[in-house]
């Protein structure tokens, strides 16, 4: 089980969050582009907590020599995995000639796996759609992993629709494009030496096991961002441990406990990580009410503790 890469959302306080309710769950780093490593504050982009692991670096490039010295960079600051996004279907990713729009280029993804396999010991993987706009032929995406697989990768996280790269947003790249797991169990079939973990619109235990019957993994998303004690299950379900003990009380202590340590270390708001655990309370009564009292900004100045206590206080009677 994996926890997908989202922009602005899987930095390393919502990997914290999800450490706590699954400690196999493999997670990872938002998409971060070479630029930003290259030119950028390497610290800024490439900081986690120990508990996060294990846990993926996801960058975005299409330049060999740079996402070598990037992989380089990740396998240094510690990180168990790295990964190609071949999958972002936004323009300006695409105006950086990355993401979705490199599977039609699959001899220079292999040139960019080769240059990151040559200087890592980690695994290098790599993270793609089935197909660009709306040719559905299943050659396309065979070709494309089989070239990638002779450049030395040897797993492949496949979200099953198309990227369109005209004429619909981030958002709708998610929706529109059918989803059509049967061709990411051909995939398994004609390259069965390879690992292949599937993504998209996966949102149910049964769902879950119904893809892990046939493929090596699970990538989800979404789902796990706005439910996450969902991931609460996966140890016990995926895993082979003890049910874990743990409640959503205990989460969110150690959550506000991570909060005053963060704001005391790097002076952190609380506010940019209670954001992650809204979805905590996600179906209970009363959480509509610790959703609006975890998001009130008007009470950011106060300790965490104090406004996870307000959070628990019965509401005042009109």
């Amino acid at each position: 089980m994996s926890v997908a890469p989202m922009m602005d959302w899987t930095d390393r306080h919502c990997r914290y969050l999800h450490r706590l309710l699954s400690r196999h769950t493999l997670l990872y780093t938002e998409m971060v582009t070479t630029g930003a490593l290259v030119h950028g504050d390497v610290q800024r982009h490439l900081r986690f907590n120990a508990e996060e692991h294990p846990v993926a670096l996801q960058l975005g490039g299409s330049e060999p020599a740079d996402l070598a010295h990037c992989a380089r960079l990740g396998e240094q600051w510690g990180y168990d995995e790295i990964n190609l996004n071949c999958g972002c279907p936004s323009e300006r990713v695409q105006r950086g000639a990355f993401g979705a729009c490199l599977m039609n280029e699959p001899q220079l993804v292999a040139d960019c796996v080769k240059a990151m396999v040559d200087v890592v010991q980690v695994p290098v993987t790599v993270k793609h759609r089935i197909g660009i706009d709306k040719d559905e032929s299943y050659g396309f995406v065979r070709d494309f992993v089989g070239t990638v697989a002779a450049a030395g990768c040897t797993v492949f996280i496949v979200h099953a629709r198309n990227a369109w790269l005209k004429g619909l947003s981030p958002k709708e790249n998610r929706e529109v494009p059918p989803l059509r797991y049967e061709v990411v169990r051909q995939l398994k079939a004609d390259f069965p030496h390879l690992t292949f973990a599937i993504n998209g619109g996966l949102n149910t235990d049964a769902a879950v096991q119904e893809q892990l019957a046939g493929l090596d993994g699970v990538m989800v998303g979404r789902e796990a961002y706005h439910n996450p004690w969902w991931l609460a299950r996966w140890d016990a379900l995926y895993y082979g441990t003890q049910q874990s003990t743990l409640t959503r009380e205990d989460v969110e202590a150690a959550m506000v406990d991570y909060m005053a340590r963060e704001a005391a270390a790097h002076g952190t708001p609380w506010a940019s990580i209670a954001r992650h655990m809204l979805g905590l309370r996600h179906g209970l009564a009363g959480s509509r009410r610790w959703r609006q009292v975890w998001s009130d900004h008007r009470l950011k100045g106060l300790p965490p503790h104090e406004v996870m206590a307000l959070a628990h206080a019965s509401p005042v009677e009109a």
